[in-house]
């Protein structure tokens, strides 16, 4: 077996781990700020409607639309990584040309005047987005051995939170307009994916190595049969199901405030507990993960976190308080800053095939993407149509519950 294809025993350095968290910060500072703040108000200001529900039915479909293209990005993304052969390994060139076609789109996505327009472009971009963390998330696997797993995994989670909240600074504190603003986060974006590719190694494939090449394996390959790697779909469904419910309880947190809570200052609302979110995620992510690797044990880590999250939505259902709206944050970054990073951790150590580990993972990263690109849409239909917030965040709670029991029947990872 050539070293590209080993299992890593040797730990990452501090420089490497540095690198890999920067490429994160930079990543989920141009997907999200436009998620939650520049691609709703570009919508908004293209829409001659009032009515919040058709605002957010628009934007949800935009981000549905998106979310079906990902499915197909993440799996091949990743599947033609995984037979790139070249000096410059397996992955370096798909996260290079993944931040290339992301900052691209966006770019292109600030120009745009049209509804049709916005959703070419955001898809685009989506499937940039899908290149780039298919393959970075792939180096988890190539490179970081299990016993480190846990902290490093943390290290996507914890930007992920810094991201968003400097993101929004950025963008509302320098005032900037639409196409400035995108261009700001597009250059972000590969300033910040660089220094991984400078700094971090990535050893090549040799031709010999390279897995079979065709149209049919291809497609085959992103079956993954859960009969025979009962492991693998679990830990899929569980992270479906509980990333389902994390997406239903925060995606309308504001229109929560708005019409839920009738608040004055909704929007201030939501800066404090998306702050207080954050502050929790961030130190969950790290420190559990970091724990998870010391007792090297996953599944409570995962099952807990699932259940903290459970609470949180039920606070939210039961009890429309805004203090009591606070404390459910905390327990939503607690339990999502832990899973985030465990849940990551226990995936790398259910995949199939040494050989396919950016296939693999990308069909893993579907369950986490997808659900929060189909949130708006299935949250606003659930409020309006269904069930009204109340019910909005009790589905929520049962997802996220059965996300919990979905991992109970792995055997392979403790």
């Amino acid at each position: 077996m050539t070293t590209a294809l080993a299992e890593p025993t040797t730990r990452v350095p501090g420089r490497w781990v540095a690198a890999f968290a920067t490429a994160w910060l930079g990543i989920w500072m141009a997907q999200l700020t436009p998620v939650q703040l520049q691609l709703p108000a570009q919508v908004e200001s293209l829409r001659t409607s009032t009515d919040w529900v058709d605002s957010v039915l628009a934007f949800g479909t935009i981000s549905g639309i998106a979310g079906a293209f990902a499915l197909v990005a993440y799996p091949l993304a990743g599947a033609l990584s995984d037979r790139t052969t070249g000096r410059w390994g397996r992955r370096r060139p798909w996260i290079l040309g993944g931040a290339l076609l992301f900052a691209t789109s966006l770019g292109l996505l600030g120009l745009q005047s049209t509804l049709v327009g916005v959703g070419a472009f955001w898809s685009l971009a989506i499937v940039g987005f899908c290149v780039l963390t298919a393959a970075l998330t792939a180096t988890i696997s190539d490179q970081v051995p299990v016993a480190q797993r846990g902290i490093i995994s943390g290290w996507v989670a914890a930007p992920q939170a810094i991201g968003l909240v400097l993101g929004l600074v950025i963008v509302e504190e320098l005032g900037l307009g639409t196409i400035v603003g995108y261009l700001v986060m597009a250059g972000i974006v590969v300033a910040l994916v660089i220094p991984f590719l400078v700094l971090a190694p990535d050893a090549p494939l040799a031709k010999a190595d390279r897995p079979a090449f065709s149209a049919r394996t291809l497609l085959s390959g992103f079956w993954i049969s859960p009969l025979r790697h009962p492991d693998f779909g679990w830990v899929m469904l569980g992270r479906i199901l509980v990333n389902v419910g994390n997406a239903l309880g925060t995606t309308l947190l504001l229109y929560f405030l708005m019409f839920g809570l009738d608040r004055d200052d909704a929007e201030g609302d939501l800066l404090v507990l998306s702050l207080v979110y954050v502050v929790f995620l961030i130190a969950s992510s790290l420190l559990l993960g970091r724990w998870s690797d010391r007792v090297a044990r996953r599944k409570p880590f995962v099952i807990v976190s699932a259940l903290f999250q459970a609470v949180a939505a039920s606070l939210l259902a039961f009890v429309p308080d805004f203090t009591v709206a606070v404390i459910a944050g905390a327990l939503l970054g607690i339990g999502y800053g832990a899973f985030l990073s465990v849940d990551q951790a226990l995936a790398t150590q259910v995949l199939p095939n040494a050989a396919t580990r950016g296939k693999d993972l990308g069909i893993m990263n579907i369950a986490s993407t997808v659900p929060q690109a189909v949130a708006p849409l299935l949250g606003a239909w659930l409020v309006a149509a269904v069930a009204g917030f109340t019910g909005l965040f009790v589905i929520s709670a049962v997802a996220t519950v059965l996300g919990a029991l979905a991992v109970i029947p792995v055997k392979g990872v403790r």
